[in-house]
């Protein structure tokens, strides 16, 4: 069992991380914080030197979150094609049950903090460059053991299946509707299809 501080620690990141996911950065306040964990603040500050500190680290444990959510769907999928149908599959999943509350935290964390919060920004710039790399990666790996047509563009791929994701995620929140899901995710499927043609 982790030492105690640990746990405290460990604690205030998933209670932080979904307030920030859920409220911002700018709408989360101090008092929000301490609410949402149940200490003083003396006591997050023991674990945190300032707001900007806990918002970096709990946007860290966010993206941890979602990153092994979605290697979860590609275990047991050998191709590139297998690999790509479970993650259209998986952000289906995803938009009715994130692994942190409030949606997405990249497009969320880089919205809010595009002009706002330079650190935060650039974590986010940096967490997105990872996912779509290794979108990429599955595309390329596809290429060269002949899956996928040999003209395909993988960082074109990655962006276009992410992109899709990310603002059909954003149309479903906003409506309340799973509808735009659906539809992204029916077109991600042909996409990945004509990738093999």
């Amino acid at each position: 069992m982790p030492p105690k501080g640990d746990q405290t620690r460990q604690r205030i990141l998933r209670k932080a991380a979904r307030l920030f996911n859920e409220r911002g950065y700018s709408g989360a306040s101090m008092n929000d914080i301490l609410r949402a964990t149940g200490l003083q603040k003396g006591g997050l500050y023991n674990h945190f030197a300032s707001k900007e500190d806990l918002a970096v680290e709990a946007f860290e444990y966010s993206v941890r979150r979602v990153s092994e959510r979605v290697q979860s769907w590609l275990v047991g999928k050998n191709t590139a094609p297998e690999r790509l149908h479970a993650l259209i599959g998986g952000f289906l999943e995803y938009a009715q049950d994130p692994p942190v509350p409030g949606g997405c935290p990249l497009m969320n964390t880089a919205i809010e903090n595009d002009d706002s919060n330079a650190r935060l920004r650039e974590r986010a710039r940096l967490a997105m460059e990872q996912f779509l790399g290794g979108i990429a990666a599955i595309v390329k790996g596809g290429i060269k053991r002949g899956e996928l047509r040999a003209d395909a563009d993988p960082a074109q791929a990655a962006m276009v299946l992410l992109a899709t994701f990310e603002g059909a995620l954003m149309l479903s929140r906003l409506n309340r509707d799973g509808k735009p899901m659906q539809q992204a995710a029916e077109f991600m499927r042909r996409y990945v299809d004509e990738l093999q043609e």
